[in-house]
């Protein structure tokens, strides 16, 4: 148990080293963040601007499989809506009721690409869809990820893919005596998000 615990506080640490990583390219490539906006220096932005594809020339060069699929993809912005919707009232209503800290959409749903000067107008839609669309199933994942761990937190006895933020607190699969002793202390174990 402590060895896997060990291993989940290494991923941890080299997820928030990645995170410092990224945030030095701010200085190799001029731009600041002030809160939610980032700002790049005048001459990179007019550098930018000539670095754009012309609209006509991006339709032009498009291939036709890629055009024939884009009103499938955008289909997906509904179903999208309504489980962001779904989510955001199913958190609002029963989180407060089970004693889960809310997921801040905000820290997930991040859209700020189409502020690059470097892309024409499909490519910042592309990219508001893809930060939209990506944002919120990590977002659905956070919510119930705290739900999971809320009304049934044992790991599994299958290797997963992928693991959510909240998984490492859970009960091992096959431990009955455990569960039963510490299925109160794990669902209300929340203070590393408060």
């Amino acid at each position: 148990m402590q060895k896997i615990q060990d291993i989940i506080e290494e991923i941890n640490n080299l997820e928030k080293r990645l995170s410092l990583e990224i945030q030095k390219k701010e200085k190799e490539f001029s731009y600041e963040i002030h809160g939610k906006k980032v700002t790049f220096e005048k001459e990179i932005k007019q550098y930018h601007k000539t670095l754009a594809t012309k609209l006509y020339k991006y339709v032009f060069n498009a291939e036709w499989l890629n055009i024939l699929t884009v009103p499938v993809i955008w289909f997906g912005v509904v179903t999208a809506l309504l489980l962001d919707s779904f989510v955001t009232i199913y958190q609002f209503i029963c989180f407060p009721v089970y004693k889960i800290p809310k997921v801040k959409r905000s820290d997930y749903i991040v859209i700020d690409r189409q502020a690059l000067k470097y892309l024409n107008a499909i490519e910042k839609l592309n990219c508001m869809y893809c930060g939209y669309f990506n944002g919120l199933i990590a977002y659905v994942q956070e919510v119930a990820g705290r739900t999971e761990q809320y009304w049934c937190p044992i790991k599994h006895a299958r290797k997963i893919r992928s693991i959510h933020s909240r998984y490492r607190k859970f009960l091992e699969y096959g431990d009955g005596e455990e569960y039963r002793k510490k299925i109160e202390e794990v669902r209300r174990d929340f203070a590393d998000i408060k």
